[in-house]
């Protein structure tokens, strides 16, 4: 048995802040103690009171003034649009034909998607993601390159390849016979080896003619084990679009609804424009979404209301939406996710947008049994954040009084820095000092 243990300050969510009260929403110990044993968690509380219960022979690394979280969890990321992040342009379909689907085609290669899903999975762990939601391209390669490089980091990541026959350059399109045949093949292959998962992944209601909606229906219908991944209401113009492509359909969600893609493990990223009623049939239906602040916000898409997520009982994750969205990095999203708010008229606490960055992610993702807070028996996916990775954050979480007010420092002032070290399955992945 492979034992050590990890003093510092802990922190993790325990529960939905929309539902609980804060006592029981997550934990924290100035000092305390974590304990992995063979890649899992078996103790998380203070030191004072973890210590003496553990062997004389235990090892202990001590990181004093550092703070010990879970790993974040993605849940929306688009590997392939890595080399589009920063790009100037218009709104989201315009955006996409100039940046992203000329990008998407280079995809076809596998070296380059090989060398393109090791940095990408590279730069989630130095800046702390040790799970993810990722999109791949329409070509079959490129998912087997994304899979073979996080088996070999031992990531717990879930991804698709993307469906797409119409609407698009012919050469990102396939057709339903060579969706299915694809994503069939790499269920079969990839689902479950190591710590991986698949979605099946149509981009969004444009790209897809109606026969290839229900066959992705109906292969999600076949795996019970998989997710479903794709867009939903996040631009007034695709939303428009939608209407004139299904003009038959209640709305955009329904349109997902009628090919049986609106499930429990249904994941819709963006959800910016969506409606009371839609969120309450997403609710029922135990679908999840994905707030993207920093992609709305470069897009010009608009402003989530996470108020209005939780008051109809949405699960809502946090996705910084590479290539759109502007940073790998969740500390930063948990900030852009303050500001649309502030936006919006509606505060987020602190606490809160730690607890989409982490459990509830893993919630949407359907993982939270494995990760997404440091409970006893959970994967030992975990980060030392260094509160004084630069001078600024040093002297503004030095004079913070509350975990919550670091935290609030820590997601404006944060960034890769603050990432000291990453661990995926108790082995370090990532040392900044490395």
């Amino acid at each position: 048995m492979s034992r050590h243990a990890y003093r510092a300050a802990l922190l993790h969510a325990l529960d939905d802040p929309c539902r609980a009260p804060p006592d029981a929403a997550w934990a924290y110990q100035a000092d305390g103690l974590l304990v992995v044993e063979d890649g899992n968690v078996t103790a998380f509380g203070g030191y004072a009171d973890v210590a003496p219960t553990l062997p004389r022979d235990t090892p202990i690394t001590a990181f004093p003034g550092k703070l010990i979280t879970p790993g974040f969890v993605d849940a929306h990321i688009h590997y392939p649009q890595t080399d589009v992040v920063a790009a100037w342009g218009a709104q989201l379909l315009d955006w996409l034909n100039t940046h992203t689907f000329p990008a998407e085609q280079a995809f076809a290669d596998r070296a380059h998607a090989d060398e393109a899903a090791a940095f990408f999975l590279d730069e989630l762990l130095r800046n702390g993601t040790t799970s993810a939601l990722v999109f791949g391209t329409v070509h079959k390669t490129s998912v087997e390159a994304l899979f073979e490089a996080a088996l070999a980091r031992n990531m717990r990541l879930v991804a698709g390849k993307v469906l797409m026959d119409r609407h698009a350059p012919a050469a990102l399109c396939d057709s339903v016979e060579t969706g299915r045949a694809d994503t069939e093949a790499l269920i079969r292959a990839w689902r479950g080896r190591g710590r991986l998962g698949y979605a099946v992944t149509p981009r969004f209601a444009v790209t897809s003619s109606d026969a290839q909606l229900a066959m992705a229906g109906e292969v999600a219908t076949a795996h019970p084990e998989v997710l479903i991944h794709t867009h939903l209401s996040e631009n007034l113009a695709e939303i428009a679009r939608v209407g004139e492509l299904f003009p038959d359909h209640r709305d955009y969600l329904d349109v997902y609804a009628r090919y049986g893609l609106v499930t429990p493990r249904s994941v819709y990223a963006h959800c910016v424009h969506s409606t009371d009623d839609a969120l309450r049939r997403m609710q029922r239906a135990g679908a999840a979404a994905a707030f993207c602040p920093s992609s709305n916000l470069l897009l010009g898409s608009g402003l989530f209301s996470l108020r209005q997520a939780c008051r109809c009982g949405v699960t809502v994750g946090l996705g910084t939406d590479i290539g759109a969205g502007a940073s790998f990095s969740l500390l930063h999203m948990m900030g852009e996710a303050y500001k649309v708010g502030q936006l919006a008229g509606e505060t987020l606490d602190p606490m809160h947008a730690f607890y989409l960055a982490t459990l509830a992610g893993a919630r949407a993702m359907k993982i939270d049994d494995k990760v997404g807070n440091l409970a006893p028996g959970k994967e030992a996916d975990f980060l030392v954040l260094d509160l004084a990775a630069t001078p600024l954050l040093a002297r503004r979480t030095g004079a913070a009084a509350t975990i919550a007010e670091k935290l609030f420092v820590l997601s404006i002032l944060g960034d890769d820095r603050a990432i000291e070290r990453t661990y995926v399955a108790g082995q370090l992945a990532h040392s900044r000092e490395l």
